[in-house]
């Protein structure tokens, strides 16, 4: 399966936070060459396969966006935040309005001749938010509701090298690591359920339910994480290119991330090292590690720039050795290579 083509095809659905069901009906139709598939009442998708030893493996679905509060008397569409928004890159950004149909838009902004005293250095609030669909008040209340959602228009840019920039790389290549994997590992000797998940962005909801009646020995998390670009620090990115970041922390089981290592050297997977602090991750395997009577979790980021923004950027190279890397720790893990 070519990378870029699935990742092209995993960034185009929509699906803003608790309204998922487009994406969630294509990452469906993926999977159902590997397994039995379904889709439970918050839109997790699930596929099973196998018997024995029973993995999870999770990528969120959902992405950033925004949600409709109402139409403004002059025509504009007000909004709130449905996920981390990043209100310094609002003013000016295309969007699409989810609406009876799909709307273009302009997030209104407000020319430099025009702004008074320090207005060029404020972050937007979000009451303040216009979005301009060149429609009147009468005219868009035909075509737009209240809890409709908005998203950034799509970008897909492949750049130079291997490195590709897209709208909602945070998680779909996440989701493409794990269907690459599979691939590779359609006759193993265990159980696995994938769980493309829902509602990360608004509180980890998707993957707090998800695992409960699966009966999981361990899981793995995949998804993105800091990637190096000026002005960050340097201890707390990964570089793109140089493979996926294993994570190490006090919510995830040591001997997971230390065996994900160890299958790393062996098989010559390029990795980097995520030591992260305190009693979170801020991903899913914060909570599917808490679920039911407690799952012993691991953590696998891509590295990523620019996240939480329209124009993401993930090397194809990594999200590839991302899936060797969950293959080839699964059939180490069940004996099907000597470890």
């Amino acid at each position: 399966m070519n990378t870029v083509d699935l990742l092209k095809q995993l960034t185009t659905p929509v699906g803003v936070s608790g309204d998922e069901w487009e994406i969630s009906s294509v990452v469906a139709e993926l999977l159902a060459e590997y397994g039995e598939v379904s889709v439970d009442a918050l839109n997790n998708v699930y596929c099973t396969f196998g018997k024995g030893y029973h993995f999870l493996l999770d990528a969120h679905i959902d992405e950033i966006g925004m949600v409709v509060k109402g139409i403004s008397d002059d025509g504009f569409v007000k909004v709130d935040k449905c996920g981390g928004i990043d209100r310094r890159m609002l003013l000016a950004s295309e969007v699409v309005v989810l609406g009876k149909e799909r709307l273009p838009g302009i997030v209104s902004t407000l020319s430099p001749h025009l702004q008074k005293n320090d207005e060029d250095k404020k972050a937007v609030e979000f009451y303040d938010v216009s979005i301009d669909i060149g429609l009147s008040r009468t005219e868009a209340e035909q075509l737009v509701s209240p809890g409709d959602r908005v998203v950034f228009k799509r970008n897909f840019t492949p750049l130079m090298g291997n490195q590709i920039s897209a709208s909602v790389l945070d998680d779909r290549s996440g989701v493409a690591a794990i269907i690459l994997a599979l691939d590779m590992l359609r006759d193993i000797d265990a159980k696995i359920t994938v769980m493309f998940s829902s509602q990360e962005e608004v509180g980890t909801r998707g993957a707090k339910v998800g695992p409960y009646s699966k009966n999981i020995d361990e899981a793995i998390v995949v998804d993105v994480s800091f990637g190096y670009t000026p002005f960050c620090k340097r201890s707390d990115c990964g570089d793109l290119g140089k493979g996926p970041m294993i994570g190490f922390a006090p919510i995830l089981d040591r001997g997971i991330s230390e065996f994900l290592v160890s299958v790393a050297k062996k098989c010559d997977i390029p990795y980097q090292v995520e030591v992260m602090g305190g009693g979170r991750t801020g991903t899913n395997a914060d909570v599917i590690s808490i679920n039911r009577y407690g799952i012993r979790t691991g953590l696998i980021s891509i590295p990523e720039k620019y996240m939480h923004s329209p124009i993401e950027v993930v090397d194809t190279t990594d999200v590839e050795n991302t899936a060797v890397l969950i293959a080839q720790y699964i059939r180490h893990k069940v004996g099907d290579i000597d470890a």
